[in-house]
């Protein structure tokens, strides 16, 4: 509120006129002043008793009309008369200014309660109150008590409508809130107040569609990482045969995992940001800070973690992930249920079916109160990968190299996580500044313009001429004398133009800078490269097959590739499975194949099977061998086949003889395997 404190109000109270606090009405509270009718005497009235005394009548009702017959005889005898009350009553505003201690009858009564918390510690109101209850509490308060009335305001704009008049109900020129709400939803609407210049005491153009944005950029990624979690903490149990129970945070704290450490960092910070913002009064910075930390759980520890998360390592490794995850998602929560009460009710409910002894609403809990673990050099590395990231990105996107497409190498730092997200072979950290890069230097007119005046010509030169021995020299110490003048890091902008080696072409190797990093990467086609592409984008297809049919990722399915190519030795195929629940045709550069997506079962061979009984005629025992097996778990079926080396021993089906079913023979596991007995046929 500095441009309101320091411009708006402050030029009101320089030029502020002369303030007449009377009106010429009927309504209104009555101005406590009784007059002669000379005017030379005039009694302030400053209680209900002295009105009494002076009066001798009771008094029970201070409107005007049951005030104006009460007369004061004069002080100064009989023959002046008798005193009236005056006709004006008070301006509106004076009562308004007065709302402090004229709600709780002081000095009549609550003195304590009064003098231990004045002055308030906020107001709120719209930005044309500046002239009107912002000014009188300001005046009252300080001719009464020599202070402000508050300590904080927090003052609102106007919200206009889109083409920046006045909402008007005769132009319908605004969406209906009813139907915003039931479009996007109450929580939605309002974050998108709580970020909109309307809580800096400007104006907002109100617009449908930027609370359309605040569900697509706030709302989906957090409820997609809630989701996540949801159906990997589904599958926990189902692979584990065990109830998930999140790992305490103080355990957690200790993770060894760099990207644990990195978001029960980051999730403290948001903890200390959100209170000091609130402290201050700032609405306006919260949902930027929001949209960063859930950009970064989805985009960063999600993604990057997603092989943990799913059960792909330890045992205990997959815990301590899905653990973390649980916690940053409940106190984020907590930390969002005063903006989005009603989208943080509906997580909390089902976050805390695994919390015992968890408050019964989520806005019962208690704030977080912050004080864990902030590590500011793990949260800079990440943001220095994430710089990476983006830099070999964009190396990629300029040579056409799509992600999918596994490179050798390149240099740069944070091996495991850049490996992966970038699909690199190897990461090189490169110790030699000079190996990939020449240096120059380059003044930062802005910070050295001010303070150096006109001899800033002759720095600007000399920091352009530094040598590259005198820049590592440079960033080493943190600082260099120019020119009789001690110049700092933040002086001078180092850059790092990359110097490609003297045999390579620019389509072998390239690179990507910031002045700060710089990022090598090899372009070389290979072939195992390229086949490891093709497999990436297979996975791809296959992912979006299950998605489209909705698959949850506990659901197991078979995958049968059919190449459809004339040379089928580059694709495999895999035939598991019976009823079809997806197919779909595929290219991937010069290959083309069918996928297709099925549920597990058992195919039988039904005259096999009825030779187990002697043939035609017992076909009610072949029905019963099947139903049996059937019957069985999959798993558990498949692993005694796996013990009897292909054959089990049917004897507990009552009423039917011992048989020896044979798997590839009387039963197959999968259709895959029936698909290729029938080939081999």
């Amino acid at each position: 509120m500095n441009d309101l404190q320091e411009k708006r109000f402050h030029n009101w109270l320089e030029n502020a006129r002369d303030w007449a606090i009377s009106r010429s009405r009927f309504w209104g509270t009555p101005l406590p002043i009784w007059m002669c009718e000379d005017g030379v005497e005039v009694v302030v009235i400053d209680s209900i008793r002295k009105l009494e005394e002076l009066s001798g009548e009771k008094v029970t009702d201070l409107h005007r009309h049951n005030l104006d017959h009460i007369t004061i005889a004069s002080s100064r005898g009989s023959k002046y008369g008798i005193l009236r009350r005056v006709d004006d009553v008070f301006d509106c505003w004076f009562e308004s200014g007065s709302m402090p201690y004229a709600y709780i009858h002081y000095p009549f009564e609550n003195a304590a309660l009064f003098e231990n918390n004045f002055p308030g510690h906020f107001v709120a109101e719209g930005i044309d109150q500046t002239r009107g209850w912002f000014y009188t509490l300001m005046v009252l308060s300080t001719a009464l008590f020599g202070k402000p009335a508050f300590r904080n305001l927090i003052c609102n704009g106007l919200v206009l409508a889109e083409d920046g008049k006045k909402m008007s109900k005769k132009l319908r020129n605004y969406p209906l809130a009813s139907e915003v709400i039931d479009a996007y939803g109450a929580d939605p609407l309002r974050l998108y107040l709580i970020n909109s210049p309307v809580v800096r005491a400007e104006n907002l153009r109100f617009k449908k569609d930027g609370v359309y944005n605040i569900v697509k950029d706030v709302f989906l990624p957090w409820y997609n990482a809630y989701r996540f979690l949801v159906q990997n903490v589904k599958r926990f149990e189902i692979e584990c045969s065990e109830t998930f129970l999140p790992i305490n945070r103080n355990i957690l704290e200790k993770s060894s995992n760099a990207l644990d450490q990195w978001i029960n960092s980051a999730t403290e910070s948001l903890v200390h940001f959100v209170r000091q913002e609130m402290d201050a009064y700032r609405l306006y910075t919260v949902v930027p800070y929001l949209l960063k930390f859930l950009d970064h759980l989805t985009n960063i520890y999600v993604r990057f973690n997603r092989k943990r998360l799913k059960g792909r390592t330890r045992y205990d490794d997959c815990k301590i992930a899905l653990s973390t995850l649980y916690h940053v998602l409940l106190t984020s929560c907590k930390v969002m249920a005063p903006f989005t009460p009603f989208f943080t009710e509906v997580l909390y409910q089902n976050l805390k079916k695994l919390h015992d002894g968890a408050e019964e609403s989520i806005h019962f809990c208690n704030f977080p109160q912050g004080g864990g673990k902030r590590g500011e050099r793990i949260e800079q590395s990440v943001s220095r990968m994430m710089k990476i990231i983006d830099l070999a990105r964009n190396i990629r996107e300029r040579h056409n190299k799509p992600l999918k497409t596994p490179l050798r190498w390149f240099t740069g730092k944070l091996g495991e996580y850049l490996l992966e997200e970038l699909n690199i072979r190897s990461v090189n950290s490169c110790n030699d500044p000079l190996k990939y890069a020449s240096l120059r230097a380059e003044p930062e007119f802005s910070v050295l313009g001010k303070r150096l005046g006109k001899i800033m010509a002759v720095v600007a030169k000399e920091v352009k001429s530094m040598t590259q021995e005198a820049i590592l020299t440079f960033e080493k110490e943190g600082e260099i004398n120019i020119a009789t003048h001690c110049l700092k890091l933040g002086d001078i902008k180092v850059i790092r133009d990359f110097k490609r080696p003297d045999n390579m072409t620019e389509k072998e190797i390239d690179a990507e800078g910031d002045g700060d990093v710089l990022v090598v990467l090899d372009l070389q086609p290979d072939e195992l490269l390229f086949d490891a592409g093709v497999a990436r984008e297979i996975v791809n297809r296959i992912q979006k097959l299950r998605k489209k049919v909705g698959l949850e990722p506990t659901d197991v399915v078979e995958v049968y590739i059919k190449p459809l190519d004339e040379d089928a030795s580059s694709l495999q195929r895999v035939l598991d499975s019976q009823a079809i629940l997806a197919e779909e045709t595929h290219a991937v550069s010069d290959l083309s194949f069918t996928i297709t997506l099925s549920r597990t079962s058992l195919v039988f061979d039904a005259d096999a099977v009825l030779k187990l009984y002697g043939g035609p005629g017992n076909t009610k025992l072949a029905q019963g061998l099947q139903v049996y097996l059937l019957s069985r778990d999959f798993n558990n079926l498949r692993a005694e086949f796996q013990v009897g080396k292909g054959k089990i021993k049917v004897d507990c089906i009552e009423n039917q003889p011992v048989v020896e079913v044979v798997k590839g023979q009387h039963v197959f596991l999968t259709i895959g395997d029936h698909y290729s007995s029938t080939k081999t046929d």
